[in-house]
This record gives C-alpha cells, structure tokens and sequence, in this order.
C-alpha cells in the first residue's frame, strides 16, 4: 500500500486535467475519488482528462474510482480520457474492458508503437541478465 499525490487544474479551453501520482490503491483512491468528483461537479468541465503518466499501481478500487469518474462527467455532459496510463494500468483497464470507454487504443495497438527493444522484452518469457541486474525505484 502506497501514497498517491492528486493534483487538478483547468485547462483555457475549459478541460479539467487531475493529474495522478504514485499508487491507487484502497488506503489512496478516496482521496482522488473526492477530487476527482468535486473537480467535475464543481466546474462542471466539457472534458476531464485523468492523467497516469506516474501512476505505478492501480488496483479495483482505482477502477471503480475511474468509473464514479466517468459516470460523473457523463452526467454534466462532459467526455471523460485516461491519457498516459503505464502498461501495467493499461493492461487492468484491457482486462476490465474499459479502454475504449476510457478512449485508449487495445493493448496490442500501445504494444505496437512502443519501441523495438521494449516489445522484444515484453515478449520473452524470461528478462536478459542485463535486465535482471537493473533496479527502478520508483520513488525516484
């Protein structure tokens, strides 16, 4: 269990951008819920974009937050996008069948235009020795 950071802001052509950071999870998501509601309900935006460029991990509860985010955007007359998710939050949103409501491409698309290296590892069953050795921090 993590932290998550949420951040929103208005755009001049009128978006509402909530930018997500870190982890949504059970002990983060009422927080960006809360926001994320009071955001469209309070400027009642003609689009809301939810940003997960840093996102590292989003379980259920973060899928149904994203979900009460839609409903509610949906309710004002506003599109509802989910730019940026991480392929680990994209893979979640495949697997629950909300890409397309979201406005993402299938997996296979995002598989497709990420560079060479990246899909040659993602395909291999097991990571080269070079990788195994390599530490991501994701705080850092």
């Amino acid at each position: 269990m993590g932290d998550a950071l949420v951040t929103s802001k208005r755009l001049a052509d009128g978006a509402a951008i909530i930018d997500v950071r870190g982890e949504l999870d059970v002990t983060t998501v009422a927080a960006f819920k809360t926001l994320l509601v009071d955001t469209i309900d309070r400027e009642r935006p003609a689009r809301v974009v939810v940003d997960m460029l840093h996102v590292t991990f989003m379980d259920s509860t973060g899928i149904g937050a994203l979900v009460v985010g839609y409903n509610a955007a949906h309710d004002v007359g506003a599109r509802f996008e989910v730019h940026n998710p991480s392929q680990f939050v994209h893979r979640q949103l495949h697997i629950t069948g909300l890409t397309d409501v979201f406005g993402l491409p299938p997996v296979a698309s995002a598989q497709h235009n990420a560079p060479a290296r990246t899909r040659a590892r993602n395909e291999r069953a097991e990571p080269a020795a070079d990788e195994q050795q390599a530490h991501v921090d994701p705080a850092g």
